[in-house]
């Protein structure tokens, strides 16, 4: 199967760096899925899921903005803040989606409301993309169940 590089970098760390077989971001204009041999390209990322194919194996990461660049011999993400789903604390997403909805529902004059609707959409990205792995190791303990009762 053909792969490409990826590299994923924060101002804080490498987030990711490996061979991959594909990648599905949150671009500016809509979800993009980069394959082997993609066009190069430069565009923003919007927060959102990103996922990283490698083999059979999804790895899922919220992704609060940035930049992507595929060029021919890789593809660079350079993101605002990146979290793999591992990494998530669900408790503190929460809270920040309550806070930021509390904001929206009753703003006031000195509110900055788009500051607040970005927080509500990158807490929503946190807890879909921890949401997602809690499901799939769910799914892995019903499939290990199950090979043991066989």
């Amino acid at each position: 199967m053909a792969t490409f590089k990826l590299e994923l970098v924060t101002a804080e760390r490498l987030v990711y760096s490996d061979d991959v077989s594909m990648v599905i971001a949150w671009g500016t204009e809509g979800q993009l899925s980069i394959l082997p041999h993609h066009a190069p390209l430069i565009t923003m990322l919007q927060p959102g899921e990103l996922i990283i194919r490698k083999d059979d194996e999804e790895s899922y990461l919220a992704v609060s903005g940035g930049f992507l660049e595929v060029r021919p011999e890789k593809v660079v993400i350079l993101a605002d803040a990146c979290e793999r789903a591992d990494e998530i604390d669900i408790a503190r997403a929460e809270e920040a989606r309550r806070r930021a909805g509390e904001i929206m529902e009753a703003p006031s004059p000195e509110t900055d409301t788009a500051a607040a609707e970005a927080a509500l959409r990158r807490s929503l990205v946190r807890l879909k993309v921890a949401e997602k792995l809690r499901r799939r190791r769910g799914q892995k303990q019903r499939t290990q169940r199950e090979a043991e009762y066989r």
